[in-house]
């Protein structure tokens, strides 16, 4: 981050799994060319549910990753988890040993955690008895599995935690884990989030919620983020991991750095479980606090990279607090919602989406909105419909959960 708040902060490797790729560069290519990943829910049986509109992770394979008792241990969850943060480790060439395994950490966050196997484990409970219980179910069911499970594989000694702020999670995950590279607490981290709530449970709690997309009968069209008929969002699964270095440990081991981790801003709403503050009043003060530690302008900003769930008070709220923020720059920079391509990964969808800005800031395209044929707001660009080229320096990714939690994240692209 900023050289007047401590060491600076790259990224020096990504790895992700979503509904519309099981790598960073599949997911990227699936983005920009406008592909999406929702359809109808397969993996659990969702004909008595309010909506069957899921983004899946398709064709994982957790033995291409895992061994047979990691996989037995593990909830999908941690599994997408594992996945990202070993394709993470492997794009950074980073390599952990006895010398330096104290000064590596991991930060994974989740909105919701192994929902699939608690889920599993109180039905085994209460039809076969204690018995029958998994002894893994201590394990399996922890929503610290995923930092357990890269640690214990990777070796790595130094904090490794999870963190849980709904939606904010992957930002919020990257945020604090940029802070304990800043200050000097590790070299090095893994970080971001993970998610795997297409549960009955979940997808049954959302739906009586009013918060989903229940345009069935066109699933590839049911998110639209930013557009006049917007009916609610999609659940959705998936990983985002980035390895993260302070600029010295990088350049000194040779890595190519992806981008800077230039500002991070966190705050509350203290407003209402689900809805957003009517004033945008937290989501304000991330992103201007976002700004500021990077030590940035609005002006600066040359992607957003929105929440946009494709709920109708949420794009609406968001947008108003661009504007507040931004004033006449938010017609100019372009702001695109790429979950109306993956659905809503919860706990990952930060994380990825801070990914997919910095993917931006390398390749010089910025992936659209689809499904925006009415854009609430014709004067803004939602890169409505396909990908846009723009030469971007600075990104900013929002994130805004329920319970009021808000987290920005500015990436930047590297100068040394």
């Amino acid at each position: 981050m900023a050289e007047r708040h401590g060491r600076r902060v790259v990224i020096t490797g990504w790895g992700v799994v979503s509904p519309v790729g099981l790598t960073a560069d599949e997911t990227w290519d699936a983005l920009v060319a406008g592909r999406s990943g929702i359809g109808n829910v397969t993996v659990i049986d969702a004909s008595d549910l309010p909506t069957d509109l899921a983004g899946e992770v398709k064709g994982f394979e957790p033995k291409k990753y895992l061994n047979h008792k990691q996989v037995r241990r593990m909830d999908p969850y941690a599994q997408y988890a594992f996945a990202a943060a070993s394709e993470a480790v492997g794009t950074a060439k980073l390599e952990i040993t006895d010398d330096n395994a104290h000064r590596v950490g991991a930060l994974i966050g989740s909105g919701y955690g192994p929902m699939q196997s608690l889920g599993e484990h109180v039905v085994v409970l209460g039809a076969k008895g204690p018995r029958a219980v998994s002894p893994f179910a201590p394990v399996t069911g922890a929503i610290d599995s995923a930092a357990g499970e890269i640690s214990l594989a990777f070796g790595v000694t130094g904090p490794t935690r999870a963190l849980s702020s709904a939606c904010a999670s992957g930002t919020d995950a990257i945020g604090e884990a940029a802070r304990w590279v800043r200050y000097g607490v590790v070299d090095a981290v893994i970080a971001g989030g993970a998610e795997n709530i297409l549960t009955r449970v979940d997808m049954a709690g959302s739906g009586n919620a009013k918060a989903l997309s229940t345009r069935t009968d066109a699933p590839t069209e049911a998110c639209r983020p930013f557009d006049e008929d917007r009916d609610g969002f999609v659940m959705a699964s998936g990983s985002g991991i980035v390895v993260m270095e302070s600029a010295e440990h990088a350049l000194a081991r040779g890595a190519t750095i992806l981008a800077e981790v230039a500002g991070y801003a966190a705050t509350s709403d203290a407003h209402h479980w689900t809805a957003p503050h009517p004033e945008g009043r937290g989501a304000r003060a991330a992103m201007r606090g976002a700004l500021e530690d990077a030590c940035l302008t609005p002006e600066d900003v040359g992607y957003i990279n929105a929440h946009g769930t494709s709920t109708v008070f949420n794009d609406q709220s968001e947008l108003d607090s661009i504007r507040a923020v931004f004033g006449e720059h938010a017609e100019r920079v372009p702001i695109s919602s790429t979950k109306s391509m993956t659905g809503h990964m919860i706990g990952a969808a930060g994380a990825v989406e801070a990914i997919v800005g910095a993917m931006a800031i390398n390749r010089g395209l910025v992936p659209p909105t689809v499904n925006c044929h009415k854009p609430i707001d014709r004067a803004v660009n939602f890169v409505a419909h396909e990908a846009q080229a723009h030469d971007v320096d600075v990104v900013m990714s929002n994130s805004f959960g329920f319970g009021g939690h808000n987290a920005v994240v500015v990436l930047r692209r590297w100068q040394g």
